[in-house]
């Protein structure tokens, strides 16, 4: 039959000797074909399909192996960036548990994990939701204290901002009996001695209070200074309870103030009434490239004041710290007798990009004192691992690197927002009683 005799055939044909690859006019001839980038794409697919294909003999897919990883390591060496000598002080000072090594760029890209389907297995993420959501409620709960209403004008004659407590609207109860005896504290920050009060008001809950109150102020100032309202319970024989509070950073919110503006806002839950350390406004610029980190210290304004003379003599220190770890620490020059210092002052860190994840920036404005310890104004914070603003500007970096991104930041006070820095709170306290910290040593 003709398919017998193809088949009885074909074996030696497909299946040569040994000694008929080995022999040199072959090999010559292998080689040749090497040099053809069409033969050489043929025989990278068929070392693909199979590294031990007896069709291919092994010296010619030794040479192909070679090739191949001649040409990804030529390829990985254009891409990949050199290590900077400027980090090494920067992966010295990191833990030894955290692997600081050079990105892989290799075109391989890890087996994914096979995760099992079973019915009968247990998801945790089903049951974290409940948690959360309970949390949110919570947090909910605690922070709904009512709303109240104010109006806000200007007279242009007098020069004086006109703040009118309307009302306010479901607020908790505070007394065992079920109500409360609610009073409303204004300022208009940063001034806090000019602090005016309305009326107590009886076991109730939503009070009418239809009082107005009068600030001086130019009409210049306006866009620098900040509403605050905070609702107290009075209490006749142990310390007032305070229900929430409200604070009006842009006056001109609703409108130009020329003519009277009804505002409503909820009341936040505090528990004291929070104090205003002042605003700091600085820059942060990355470069990836160069691994470059560039925080630039603009100036500051409306900052507490520290010293008996009503001033205070600031300067800012900015530290890099790393998994709560100081490891570096820089800060501007001094200037005298002042709460709005400007400062336009560049401050550098070299920072790997592979490392940015890792760390965050700790801004601390701090008052000069010759005599005795450097006193704290406020602080803030930004990295992937702050909140609010901090994260929000740290991200912003990143997503638009070689680009300065500048914002104001509120200063806090350290024992309030920072509570994983208590341990090294008197370390804020005096420039000479910090010594950086030693490296680890090397395994």
């Amino acid at each position: 039959m003709p398919w017998r005799t193809k088949e009885a055939s074909s074996p030696s044909s497909a299946n040569p000797s040994p000694e008929a690859l080995q022999s040199p006019s072959s090999r010559g001839n292998m080689a040749d074909k090497l040099k053809d980038p069409n033969t050489l794409g043929f025989l990278e697919a068929a070392v693909k399909i199979s590294h031990t294909s007896p069709d291919i003999p092994a010296e010619v897919q030794m040479s192909v192996k070679e090739h191949i990883m001649r040409h990804t390591r030529l390829q990985r060496q254009t891409t990949e960036p050199a290590s900077s000598t400027r980090h090494t002080s920067f992966k010295r000072h990191l833990p030894r548990q955290m692997h600081v090594s050079s990105v892989d760029y290799g075109n391989e890209l890890p087996p994914a994990a096979e995760q099992p389907t079973s019915i009968g297995r247990i998801k945790p993420e089903l049951y974290k939701q409940k948690s959360v959501d309970g949390d949110d409620a919570k947090s909910e709960a605690a922070k709904s204290c009512g709303k109240i209403n104010f109006s806000l004008r200007y007279d242009y004659e007098n020069e004086t901002l006109i703040v009118r407590i309307l009302k306010a609207f479901d607020l908790p109860a505070k007394d065992f009996c079920g109500s409360s005896d609610p009073y409303v504290k204004i300022y208009l920050l940063p001034d806090r001695k000019c602090k005016l009060q309305t009326r107590v008001h009886r076991k109730t809950l939503n009070p009418i209070f239809d009082e107005n109150f009068h600030f001086p102020v130019p009409y210049e100032e306006l866009a620098d200074r900040k509403l605050h309202l905070s609702v107290f319970d009075f209490d006749r024989f142990s310390r007032h309870d305070m229900i929430g509070e409200v604070i009006l950073d842009n006056l001109f919110e609703a409108s130009d103030l020329s003519r009277e503006t009804s505002i409503w806002k909820d009341i936040q839950y505090a528990t004291s009434e929070s104090v205003d350390l002042g605003e700091i406004m600085f820059s942060l610029c990355y470069l990836p490239t160069a691994g470059r980190l560039t925080l630039t210290v603009i100036k500051c304004r409306n900052l507490k004041a520290m010293d008996i003379t009503g001033y205070s003599d600031p300067y800012v220190k900015v530290s890099l710290l790393c998994d709560g770890r100081r490891l570096k620490k820089k800060k501007t020059t001094i200037k005298k007798n002042t709460l709005n210092p400007v400062y336009n002052e560049a401050i550098i860190f070299d920072i790997p990009p592979e490392n940015m994840d890792q760390v965050s920036l700790l801004i601390s404005v701090m008052d000069y004192d010759r005599v005795g310890h450097n006193e704290i104004i406020g602080v803030c914070r930004v990295g992937i691992s702050a909140e609010g603003l901090g994260r929000d500007h740290w991200n912003e970096m990143l997503a638009y690197p070689r680009k300065p991104i500048a914002h104001w930041h509120s200063l806090v006070e350290v024992k309030k927002s920072f509570k994983e820095w208590q341990g090294q709170a008197a370390s804020f306290d005096s420039e000479s009683s910090c010594p950086s910290p030693k490296p680890p040593p090397t395994p």
